[in-house]
């Protein structure tokens, strides 16, 4: 599973690169410049996203996983 989302982080980080590219040519056009920075935005949270499926849910989402764990020792004690 961990193979699986590395590579579509991977393609998504290749996407998002595509993109960031366009958006910069879009950006340096006066005309280009109300599309290209939407495009700016959406490749950086393309990015992001291909950096949540790289990471583990630990590091994603330290307090859901701080209180499920205090959720289940005190449940046990």
């Amino acid at each position: 599973m961990r193979l699986i989302r590395g590579l579509l982080a991977v393609v998504l980080w290749l996407v998002a690169l595509v993109v960031l590219l366009v958006a910069l040519l879009l950006c340096v056009t006066v005309i280009g410049l109300p599309i290209g920075l939407p495009l700016l935005n959406y490749a950086r949270r393309m990015f992001g996203a291909g950096l949540r499926l790289m990471t583990s849910r630990k590091v994603t989402h330290p307090v859901q996983e701080m209180q499920q764990a205090l959720a289940g020792e005190s449940g046990h004690g």
